[in-house]
């Protein structure tokens, strides 16, 4: 038989990885009967964990850190990272593990900052969310071979990373608006130093040519995932005269929401709006927001959960998982929705 692994027990029991990695550490939460079908795959099959994991498991601190590659006032601006950080602590709670958290006052303060973490003796390992393209965090820690996991895709193949599927969650929220028959389509870009957002406009731009429109570069402007940034965006996209507009987050959307009512313009009588994200204020915005729903905890837990499977089962084969998204319908894009 080939070597034995995680994925091969969880296939011979017909559950998942990261349930079998639960029922090796003997934890709790995994049913009665689900725990004697996989104990009983691991005695048939004569499974052993990762022996350097397990001599690692025995010298665990249990504290994990969480390393958010942002300047600190994006938490009280941006809000995906406290959704985040809900689904992340939630996670340690259930697995009895304690967390840190680690934060940069600006960028600067992130290359002082990264050695003293990749140093750092106390945790067993780390969950980093939001790195740009090129940050340097990444490479030193593959370099230092402290056990990771990103929250976002990377392009490297040696790194573990959960992410949601933002090419087609953006593709579908714009087929949706081109469905609807609206065609002078713009676009509120992220950060794009940010792979996330580089992925939701390369998802508008698929969506358009795909429907046989011309992708024009004049009606893309870039945020920076703040409401103001959304603001202005939107004010110089009413210049271009554009009839709807896909926001790359719900809060640049709340943004231009305020700066369509503040030009006498209405939504989605003259112009509609698409975001993304299901941020709780999207249902509660005036009017509601079509949006293409993540699901932020749920990414913050699975990293844990990732996490505690490497710490468990050693970092290779990389883990590289991209979640699903929904849009969700309302009555901004003037579709059939709440």
């Amino acid at each position: 038989m080939s070597k034995l692994t995680l994925e091969k027990i969880a296939e011979l029991s017909g559950v998942s990885r990261s349930t079998v990695s639960r029922v090796v550490r003997n934890h709790e939460s995994v049913s009665p009967n689900v725990r004697k079908r996989v104990l009983g795959v691991i005695e048939e099959t004569g499974y052993q964990p990762n022996a350097a994991a397990r001599s690692l498991a025995g010298q665990r601190a249990n504290v994990i850190g969480l390393v958010i590659a942002e300047p600190a006032q994006s938490l009280f601006t941006d809000p995906y990272f406290p959704l985040l950080i809900q689904g992340v602590t939630q996670a340690t709670n259930d697995y009895d593990q304690t967390l840190t958290l680690f934060l940069f006052h600006n960028h600067s303060d992130e290359e002082k900052l990264s050695p003293r973490i990749i140093r750092n003796q106390l945790v067993d390992g780390l969950i980093v969310s939001g790195t740009h393209v090129d940050d340097p965090l990444v490479p030193q820690l593959i370099e230092s071979n402290i056990p990771f996991v990103l929250v976002g895709r990377h392009e490297d193949p040696r790194v573990s990373f959960i992410d949601v599927d933002n090419v087609t969650g953006a593709q579908s929220a714009v087929n949706y608006l081109i469905r609807l028959g609206y065609k002078r389509i713009g676009a509120i870009a992220g950060d794009l130093k940010n792979r996330g957002a580089i992925d939701r406009l390369d998802g508008y731009k698929r969506a358009l040519r795909s429907r046989g429109h011309r992708v024009d570069e004049t009606l893309i402007i870039n945020g920076d995932y703040t409401e103001f940034s959304g603001f202005q965006a939107m004010n110089q996209l009413i210049e271009q005269e554009v009839d709807a507009v896909f926001v790359s987050s719900d809060g640049m959307a709340l943004g231009a929401l305020r700066a369509l009512s503040e030009n006498g313009c209405s939504v989605p009588h003259d112009i509609a709006m698409v975001s993304f994200d299901d941020i709780p204020a999207a249902m509660h915005a005036k009017p509601p927001l079509t949006t293409v729903r993540q699901a932020v905890r749920r990414t913050g837990a699975m990293a844990v959960e990732t996490l505690l499977d490497i710490l468990e089962s050693g970092a290779t084969p990389p883990r590289r998982l991209a979640l699903p998204t929904e849009l969700i319908v309302r009555s901004s894009c003037g579709g059939t929705g709440g």
